[in-house]
């Protein structure tokens, strides 16, 4: 179902559908229960989703609107009646998270011995020692811009803190305007104050620190000697960071991207101006006028701009102030498949594992290190594998599956990876991935042109009895052993050998000019993902109307497609049961009466983030579930390369099929969505169950 051909009013803005996730991480930091230093990174995450959020998709709402593009989105909306909206409902989240900064959290933490002082809070000793390292380390990068006929407005950087400074002389006594830039790089954002001069209050503090933005302001003698400091007031810019790429050839794509991401680094159009809220409105104007930025794009904060430093709050040593930690465990059945624990008698490989039965991987309570990157690590070392081949989307800067795949190659190995160059915000951190691969012997792809490789696989291809045997893995996230403890995600290590064939015809449009458009047993997008999702909907559909069991359970990050909301509108109609967990964005309207009435959904957030993607389909009795990288959305039906595949062992179903039910089951980190767009949090009266917690303490054991 097209856009132009959709009822506006059965769908949410996918703008503000966005908005109201970020309000329900917001609702983290703000809730009292969070522990401290917990509340701090949830705050941080919250401001870090919004500089992407306005580099990239308020950005392409204001392109639109330079353009002169009015076409409404699917539920009735211009661009500027968007734009207008987005300001409506981010306002109060902002005024919440500075209220929030600025009333409790800075005042529990210093009662917790964290303290973060505004630089006049600083005791004389503490500020001597401020002010000598500021004149060491800070002072000489420090570069001072003064804006007049003879000095135009500086650039100012994307994601920049800067200070905007008022200065006077004899010469000049009508008063000069100045740009200084806050060092981003090498310098913390949080000083911190030695312990010896934390002073001999009881109980004595573990942490001091001050902004440097603070201390930049109170030393700025230093930088104009011989002139009178009339006023100094903070701001932000926020710039368009979306790359715009011709569809070019490998060689030329690397090249575009460099050129592309140098651009990213100056900024495109700035698309949001953050001041501090104290700043006049004639200095506010010269700002706007050298950056030619409206007074949409201005938005006043009545606090510290750039909370998301406040991450760099999590290095503190104070356990009591985090969620318990807990460290994932290797799976029962690879627990004899570690090289690192070999043993006579004891040790077997992976692919003895794998041969006796597919392997069902969760992160991070699987660890991702004795499953996954223990595959690969095998694979490399092995010398009956022949071929490794895998896509590689977003990878740890240190990342071992690299570093096993190097060695790979030069252990003689055939190694082919798919490098997605165009991984958003990971561009630049990819090529010179590539690059060291190419260097290393790897055969280096960059995907099918025209479209994203966001898929996640790796097919291991080894001599057995002087035949070709296909050892793979399909998950739902990435190859990435930082976010694998950070993010919830599904993957199944498997030997089947029509799967592995799949792979190889996938591997091979990946890499060549074939025309391969059906597979055994995945689902790929964009070539039948999409035909293949709505028929099983509709199936469901067929069985409900013929008085038959129909039910659907789906997981995923985000549910914007207007023809499969259709498609599950109609389903609901005909008496489907439909369970969606959707933890962001989600454009589908549940419980509209006549419409909707037997959709249920619900967002999951919590010290994990979500990120795993399951479908379940109960076809009268013969259930089908897939897992896979796809969200339903249109950018992973058409324009990404995806694989879904099936999970057939009933071992495994029977336990993906309570996962499903223990996200229904939560009543603590839930929220559901009503048919008029809000969330409402679970309180729970009586027992309480929050899913992640339960899968920390019972998902091994299963």
């Amino acid at each position: 179902m097209e856009a132009a051909t959709a009822d506006a009013s059965l769908f949410f803005n996918r703008e503000l559908s966005w908005i109201a996730f970020n309000q329900r991480v917001l609702a983290l930091a703000l809730d009292p229960d969070t522990p401290l230093l917990e509340q701090a990174k949830f705050s941080a995450i919250f401001s870090n989703n919004l500089d992407e959020f306005f580099m990239v998709r308020v950005a392409s709402l204001q392109s639109q609107i330079d353009e002169g593009i009015t076409t409404p989105s699917v539920d009735g909306l211009t661009p500027q009646q968007q734009l207008q909206a987005i300001r409506q409902h981010l306002s109060p989240l902002l005024d919440q998270q500075q209220n929030h900064y600025r009333h409790q959290l800075k005042q529990r933490l210093a009662d917790a011995q964290i303290q973060i002082l505004d630089y006049q809070q600083l005791s004389r000793k503490q500020k001597d020692w401020a002010n000598s390292y500021f004149y060491r380390h800070v002072f000489p990068i420090l570069t001072p811009l003064a804006v007049d006929p003879a000095h135009p407005f500086p650039f100012i950087s994307n994601l920049s803190i800067n200070i905007a400074v008022l200065v006077r002389d004899q010469v000049h006594p009508e008063g000069q305007f100045a740009r200084i830039k806050v060092p981003q790089k090498n310098i913390p954002r949080f000083v911190q104050i030695p312990e010896e001069l934390h002073g001999g209050c009881w109980p004595r503090p573990i942490h001091i620190c001050t902004p440097l933005e603070q201390l930049i302001a109170f030393n700025l003698r230093h930088l104009f000697p011989g002139m009178q400091i009339e006023g100094h007031y903070f701001f932000r810019v926020t710039r368009d960071a979306d790359l715009e790429l011709r569809e070019l050839e490998a060689d030329d794509l690397m090249e575009a991207l460099e050129q592309g991401l140098r651009k990213r680094k100056l900024g495109g159009e700035v698309v949001r101006l953050e001041v501090s809220d104290e700043m006049p409105n004639a200095v506010l104007q010269q700002l706007m006028d050298g950056m030619e930025v409206g007074p949409e794009s201005v938005y006043r904060i009545g606090g510290p701009l750039g909370l998301d430093d406040l991450m760099s709050l999590q290095s503190i040593d104070a356990r009591h102030l985090k969620h318990p930690a807990f460290f994932g465990k290797t799976p029962k059945r690879l627990q004899r498949a570690q090289s690192h624990e070999q043993k006579p008698g004891q040790f077997e490989s992976v692919f003895a594992v794998m041969r006796r039965g597919d392997v069902l991987l969760h992160h991070p309570f699987d660890l991702f290190s004795t499953s996954v990157e223990e595959f690969i690590n095998q694979a490399a070392d092995d010398t009956s594998v022949l071929a490794i081949k895998m896509t590689l989307y977003r990878v740890s800067k240190d990342s071992p599956i690299i570093a096993a795949l190097i060695r790979a190659a030069e252990n003689g190995k055939q190694v082919m990876a798919l490098v997605e160059l165009k991984a958003r915000f990971d561009e630049d951190n990819n090529i010179q991935w590539a690059r060291q691969l190419e260097r290393s012997g790897v055969h280096v792809v960059y995907g099918v042109i025209g479209l994203k490789t966001h898929t996640k696989i790796a097919l291991v291809i080894r001599r057995e009895k002087g035949e070709l045997r296909s050892y793979c893995h399909v998950g739902t996230g990435n190859y990435n052993s930082r976010t694998s403890t950070l993010y919830t995600d599904l993957g199944v290590l498997s030997s089947d050998a029509d799967l592995g064939r799949d792979l190889v015809e996938l591997f091979n449009y990946l890499t060549g000019f074939s025309k391969q458009t059906s597979y055994r047993q995945l689902l790929v997008a964009p070539l039948n993902l999409r035909e293949q999702t709505m028929a099983r909907i509709e199936r469901e559909t067929r069985h409900a109307n013929a008085g038959r069991p129909a039910a659907i359970r789906a997981k995923m990050n985000s549910l914007v497609d207007p023809a499969i909301i259709q498609k599950l509108y109609e389903a609901s109609q005909a008496g489907v049961e439909i369970d969606l967990v959707v933890r962001g964005a989600c454009c589908l309207k549940p419980g509209l009466p006549g419409i909707s009435e037997t959709i249920r959904v619900r967002s999951i957030i919590g010290r994990l983030l979500e990120h795993s993607r399951l479908f379940w389909f109960a076809n009268d009795g013969q259930p089908e579930l897939f897992l896979g990288s796809a969200d339903w959305m249109p950018r992973n039906l058409d324009r990404r390369v995806e694989a879904v595949v099936p999970l057939k062992d009933p071992k495994l179903t029977e336990r993906l099929e309570w996962l499903l039910q223990l996200y229904a089951n939560d009543n603590v980190s839930a929220w559901t969505l009503a048919a008029d767009g809000t969330y409402e949090r679970q309180r729970p009266a009586g027992t309480t169950l929050a899913a992640q917690e339960e899968l920390i303490d019972v998902w091994s054991s299963l």
